[in-house]
């Protein structure tokens, strides 16, 4: 599927290299419009090795919101010299310095961790109030979209290109295993989430959506909801009834009514089946966005029971 992205610039045009003649061309002016970071390195130089490819990376995947330029400080000493007498302290290498409106607005020394590299990305491009992502958040943004209209497929669709582009987009795998529940495709589902890079593992997106994915497994060996209502109603210490029924609350998407259900069963007993009602409300306040008005409320009124 064609995401219809704005496409990225030549990695050339993104990527070169700049000497002492080029640099206030290539650099200084050219920060003018784009963010320009510039990486100091030397072929000698191992930590460089890592870091480089790792940067070139990470410009790429921001498709144009910045660009990179690289000294190589052994043949370009004079320029070193004279950007450490104007205060720019390049004392070892790697040294990476992000330009906007000809002016260094960060920078960092030495080899960092491919999170930090893309925060440092993100926080020059933020500087210029562009976007690093590509469009890819936008993207992700209307495949939501699409999921909540009950589109799954399409939603599933999008997010699966979304990950061709960024295979390390958490919000995307979340999605797509979201969207593979919502088509009943728990196979899917949990085939996806067990192929999540080991990077994004614990990402909150991947968090909430292996909670749904329990969820929804629960869903589907539970009963008619009318029937286990009915179970525990005519008998309100029957605990598994009562569990038995929210689970079909759940699963039905009455998530308030299945909070109401586990919160009286932790009430009644809340030792019953090792805890079994606090774990579950866990999973299902875990499944559900953050500031969800019934997670925020039934933490509360959990958090309040437990300390009676």
């Amino acid at each position: 599927m064609d995401l219809n992205l704005s496409q990225p610039a030549a990695t050339e045009n993104l990527i070169f290299d700049v000497t002492e003649a080029t640099f206030m061309k290539d650099v200084v002016e050219a920060s003018m419009e784009t963010p320009v970071i510039v990486d100091f390195w030397a072929p000698w130089c191992g930590p460089c090795k890592t870091l480089g490819p790792m940067l070139e990376g990470a410009v790429t995947k921001a498709k144009g919101a910045v660009k990179m330029a690289k000294v190589d400080v052994d043949q370009e000493q004079r320029l070193a010299q004279m950007l450490a007498q104007q205060g720019l302290p390049i004392q070892s290498i790697p040294t990476v310095v992000g330009f906007y409106q000809g002016r260094p607005v960060d920078m960092f020394q030495g080899a960092v961790p491919q999170s930090e590299l893309d925060a440092f990305v993100k926080k020059v491009v933020d500087a210029a109030g562009g976007d690093a992502s590509g469009g890819l958040d936008d993207a992700v943004a209307a495949a939501e979209d699409m999921l909540a209209e009950g589109a799954a497929a399409d939603a599933a669709q999008t997010f699966a290109a979304i990950l061709e582009e960024e295979p390390n987009h958490a919000a995307a795998y979340g999605g797509l295993v979201r969207a593979y529940i919502a088509l009943d495709d728990l196979s899917g589902a949990e085939a996806t989430l067990n192929g999540a890079p080991a990077e994004i593992s614990a990402a909150p997106e991947l968090e909430a959506a292996h909670a749904q994915l329990e969820l929804a497994k629960q869903a589907a060996n539970a009963g008619p909801v009318a029937e286990l209502q009915a179970a525990s109603e005519a008998n309100p210490d029957d605990h598994q009834a009562r569990f038995d029924y929210a689970n079909a609350l759940q699963g039905a998407g009455d998530m308030a009514e299945a909070v109401a259900q586990l919160l009286e069963l932790f009430r009644r007993d809340r030792e019953w089946n090792d805890g079994a009602a606090k774990a579950q409300l866990f999973t299902l306040f875990d499944a559900l966005p953050p500031q969800d008005p019934i997670a925020l409320a039934g933490r509360r009124k959990l958090g309040s029971m437990i300390l009676i």
